[in-house]
């Protein structure tokens, strides 16, 4: 069914490149099994409220989680961590790493290369007992706010990245740490100023009707989400925008990293113009690389497109809305889907993907599901929360089974298996089985499944 998401938008699947990470072509592994690690800490189920893990990000051996929430907790021990914690990435173990964020969110979290500091971006207002305003940087020792780094942007942070020597940082905002670039910019990570690599000039939103004359609904300028290329030279941007380096791109744009500056590559597709309902007019949720670079694998909400014969419930589906889609990586503003699979009208929030499969989530139930919108149509396969696909064709060919909760917000592939960040709501805590093969209970917010 058409899903509304909650009021701070979750669509990050950052593909950060940081210590933990395998190298390019390195993680062949998946798909991974079914059964669940029981050590991985996760939220306290709370089915009349939404806490979230918005962002799982590796550093050393050190897992990075954000999101919103109070507590979390591994088999019977119960941590007080607010929005922000570690833990160690193969046992499980939870740090005593708690910088305690006041806000309504931690939205992304980046570190630096020898894993010393998080750089914190949000909707928050203290670090401790430290004023800040949306970002921060944090000792990942102490947990308390390094001085030395600017911490004030004028809106809400969304997406924050290390690489070549610069933090990316996206959001909301039209200013920050002294900065008028708004949307997107690139900051000094030792002393949070602009340091210039960054200057696209970002700017406009969507503005349409469907085909019962609804009208969209607002849609501020942003930028939100970010995937990194596997060598490392490429970055995928995701927002809510019309114009990007003075050209025409919509809800997607790939960035050439160069040595001195970042400059928007001709690849794109008109197929990203395309509209969806009006009350998703952001929908392109994520996107992933192949580990050899050559694909790009997209990830959509928009539940079906805003006009033309999809529109109607009884047609088969067309255009991105509420699917996964490959297309290739190649420098060509004229590309055209290579496969697409269809939800059957459920949100997609998040993609990663091995040599062997691509794997979306969030708070999908079906795939192969190109005929139907709202129920399971002709061929398609039960798939709830979670899947994966072939690289090749397209077609499901693995489902874990998870709680669909309000949808997973990130995937995250590393050489020992697939993590997924997701939600506690209306009481959602199963992901994959035991195994004796019953539901796995005990994973709300938080999913290890290791190859």
């Amino acid at each position: 069914m058409r899903f509304v998401r909650r009021a701070v938008l979750s669509l990050v699947s950052v593909a950060s490149l940081v210590a933990f990470a395998a190298p390019a072509g390195a993680v062949t592994g998946g798909p991974p099994g079914t059964i669940a690690a029981a050590w991985a800490p996760h939220l306290l189920t709370d089915p009349n409220g939404t806490e979230y893990v918005r962002q799982l990000v590796p550093c050393g051996t050190m897992m990075y989680a954000v999101g919103t929430f109070t507590q979390v907790k591994r088999y019977s021990t119960v941590y007080t961590r607010t929005n922000a914690f570690s833990f160690n990435a193969t046992t499980g173990v939870v740090s005593s790493w708690d910088p305690e964020v006041t806000g309504d969110a931690v939205n992304s979290i980046a570190l630096s290369p020898d894993c010393s500091t998080a750089y914190l971006g949000g909707k928050f207002t203290a670090v401790g007992s430290t004023a800040v305003k949306n970002i921060a940087a944090v000792s990942t020792t102490t947990g308390q706010v390094v001085p030395t780094f600017a911490h004030s942007a004028s809106g809400q942070v969304a997406a924050m990245l290390m690489t070549g020597g610069h933090l990316l940082v996206g959001g909301f905002f039209t200013g920050i740490n002294g900065s008028a670039r708004g949307y997107m910019v690139s900051l000094n990570p030792s002393t949070g100023k602009d340091d210039g690599y960054v200057n696209l000039g970002i700017s406009g939103n969507y503005q349409y009707t469907d085909a019962s004359g609804a009208a969209v609904l607002a849609n501020p300028t942003r930028v939100w989400n970010y995937s990194l290329s596997p060598d490392g030279k490429r970055l995928l941007v995701m927002g809510d925008f019309t114009s990007v380096g003075g050209q025409h791109r919509q809800q997607i744009f790939m960035l050439d990293l160069g040595a001195t500056s970042a400059t928007v590559d001709a690849w794109y597709s008109p197929e990203f113009d395309q509209y969806c309902a009006v009350n998703t007019p952001f929908w392109l949720q994520d996107a992933s690389w192949s580990p050899d670079g050559s694909r790009v694998y997209i990830a959509a909400t928009g539940w079906k497109p805003a006009t033309g014969p999809a529109y109607y419930k009884s047609n088969p589906r067309a255009g991105l809305c509420d699917s996964a889609a490959a297309f290739a990586s190649t420098s060509d503003s004229n590309l055209s889907h290579l496969w697409v699979n269809y939800t059957g009208c459920d949100s997609l929030y998040a993609t990663a993907a091995d040599a062997t499969t691509v794997y979306v989530a969030g708070h999908e139930r079906f795939a192969n599901n190109p005929q139907a919108c709202d129920y399971a149509g002709p061929g398609s396969v039960s798939a709830p929360g979670a899947g994966g696909l072939s690289p090749t064709t397209g077609s499901a060919t693995w489902a874990p089974g998870r709680d669909r909760g309000e949808g997973a917000d990130d995937l995250v592939v590393t050489p020992a298996g697939l993590w997924i960040a997701s939600d506690n709501a209306y009481g959602s805590n199963v992901c994959g089985t035991t195994s004796d093969g019953s539901p796995g209970y005990g994973h709300a917010g938080i999913c290890f499944l290791p190859y």
